[in-house]
């Protein structure tokens, strides 16, 4: 390490853990369809009943109830009992709160990368970097769905919830390094996914404050709606008779003090639906507790009954690897969270984001959380050393430094999610496997490569130090312990390995639930009826940049979809 990195050391602490986090919107009291589930009756029935107030949930929620009865559950609390945190200079505070009641739930994948599920109306809308992006054509295309309903969706929530960033001196010093590094041209402000360099929306209002899918519920009918908060769903219920297919019925639901409620759908219509949109974590697992899954996996953990040997489930996860530079200024920097995109055209998407800082006690408290969450699932004690050893190291802290992250695009590397225990709660067994394959690890090195050139241009030379490059700032992130992976000495030297070193997660897994393998085209759970799956569990990869604008925009979508559905089973019942 040269002499200029040893002076930095003392500037950076474990800050990497900002390329991700969190906030939500402004509002001035509740919706009146707002209720604590212990205050759920033992039996109820709904139309439609959603499992999941998250990204997708919210949207599909406030579509349904347009023109039916709807039930949202949710198993964590309201963004709005805490306005402060809408906030960005709290973003840090919510995304690293990992205490049993906090919006972020911290779990480590079996290939030792933190990662962190959201447990609050609106889900990982609370607690993200707020980038908002459109998918690109292809993944429409691919995607089978009509480009003007897309669009119109898109629109909805936009009207909502998106705003245009106001773009300031490190972004911008950003944006021209990126251009210097051959990442054009400049498409200045747009949703769409275009090559280039992009500014796109944020879901940060001009004040800072944090707007979540929970907003789009201003668009449900509230005669129409229920929503409950601190609702864990526990199983989805079965009608199974005779040689039949089996049938969605309803949902057991428990609450905060341990009472169970069952929410059940009305007989009346044939067309009513249970409608999961718990996130790519859940979803899968909550399919496997309620019998749906690899009938051996669920015989070992004694789920009963199994209602469908269904081997794809919990198949096909994919997350896309995220590697970060950590870049000290000798000047004062703005905060600012993700509000500009680098689209090469090669697999590998560019953000940064500057400013944001931590406190030492929000550090320890984040990673007291990780030891006792890893004494839970019991990972060898070979695995943890590592750690242990970054974590005896001391850092100051500061927020005079900039951030820089590559996003592989994909990926192709897949794995697999696994029970391990029966409480839908605690956090399956994940297994992502990053860089598995060698064109995921090519498209790695090419981001970090890029990152490096836009560290060493002269339009963002005024944001680093007199001297330093951007090769030798990766020793910095080496030295942190941000994931439970083992260093290699000759990472500095070779990028595959430092990929493979520091890889952490951008928060956008998915898969679990994947169209044609789980689900068909409708999202409709193949072989069983009334039950579709309506999240990021059902894509083959990630769309754009960030993913949360197509999954509100899916909730939407697909909600119109139903309905048409619905208005045309109704009128051709009184045809007949």
């Amino acid at each position: 390490m040269d002499f200029h990195i040893f002076r930095l050391f003392r500037f950076i602490s474990v800050a990497v853990f900002v390329f991700q986090g969190s906030c939500y919107s402004d509002k001035a009291g509740y919706y009146s369809f707002l209720r604590d589930a212990k205050s759920a009756p033992t039996l109820s029935h709904y139309d439609y009943i959603v499992i999941g107030g998250g990204t997708a949930g919210c949207a599909l929620a406030a579509t349904l109830s347009q023109n039916a009865t709807v039930l949202l559950l949710e198993r964590g609390g309201s963004p709005y009992d805490n306005p402060l945190a809408t906030d960005i200079g709290n973003f840090l505070n919510t995304f690293l709160n990992t205490t049993p009641n906090s919006w972020s739930q911290l779990f480590i994948s079996e290939d030792g990368v933190f990662n962190s599920r959201a447990r609050v109306l609106g889900g990982g809308t609370v607690i993200n970097a707020g980038f908002y992006s459109r998918a690109e054509a292809d993944f429409v295309a691919e995607s089978g769905w009509d480009r003007e309903e897309v669009e119109a969706a898109y629109e909805w929530v936009e009207k909502k919830l998106v705003f245009e960033p106001q773009i300031k001196g490190w972004q911008t010093a950003f944006i021209d390094g990126l251009l210097e590094a051959g990442v054009t041209p400049y498409n200045g402000f747009t949703y769409k996914h275009i090559y280039g360099t992009k500014v796109g929306g944020t879901i940060l209002d001009p004040d800072g404050r944090r707007h979540t899918a929970a907003d789009l519920l201003e668009y449900a009918d509230p005669k129409k709606i229920t929503v409950y908060l601190h609702a864990s769903a526990h199983k989805i219920l079965f009608t199974t008779t005779g040689t039949m297919r089996p049938k969605a019925n309803g949902v057991i639901f428990q609450d905060a003090n341990g009472v169970f409620h069952t929410a059940k759908l009305a007989a009346h219509n044939a067309q009513n639906e249970v409608l999961l949109s718990a996130g790519a974590i859940a979803s899968p697992q909550l399919l496997l507790l309620s019998g749906v899954g690899p009938a051996a996996h669920l015989a070992d953990h004694g789920v009963d009954p199994v209602i469908l040997d269904h081997p794809m489930v919990g198949q096909g996860m994919g997350d896309n690897p995220m590697n970060a530079v950590v870049i000290p200024s000798p000047k004062p920097v703005e905060v600012s969270l993700v509000q500009v995109a680098g689209i090469p055209h090669f697999g590998s998407y560019i953000e940064g984001l500057s400013g944001l800082s931590l406190s030492i006690s929000l550090t320890h408290s984040f990673f007291d959380g990780v030891i006792n969450l890893l004494n839970e699932i019991k990972l060898p004690t070979k695995t943890l050393s590592n750690f242990f050893k970054l974590l005896d190291l001391r850092f100051n802290i500061t927020t005079q430094a900039g951030g820089m992250i590559q996003k592989v695009y994909g990926p192709i590397s897949r794995g697999h999610l696994e029970l391990r225990n029966t409480n839908p709660d605690d956090n399956p067994s994940v297994t992502f496997n990053y860089y598995q394959d060698p064109e995921d690890l090519n498209n790695c090195v090419e981001g970090l490569s890029t990152i490096i050139k836009v560290i060493n241009s002269q339009n963002y030379s005024k944001y680093k130090f007199p001297g330093v490059t951007g090769r030798g700032l990766l020793d910095l992130i080496l030295a942190l312990p941000i994931n439970l992976r083992p260093r290699h000495i000759n990472s500095l030297f070779d990028l595959k390995q430092y990929c493979k070193d520091t890889v952490m997660t951008i928060y956008h897994y998915h898969g679990g639930c994947q169209v044609g393998k789980v689900v068909d085209n409708d999202y409709k759970v193949l072989g069983v009826d009334a039950l579709r799956v309506v999240d990021a569990s059902t894509f083959l990869k990630t769309p754009g940049t960030n993913p949360q604008a197509t999954i509100m925009m899916l909730g939407r979508y697909v909600g119109q979809k139903i309905l048409r559905e619905r208005a045309d089973f109704l009128e051709t019942k009184e045809e007949l």
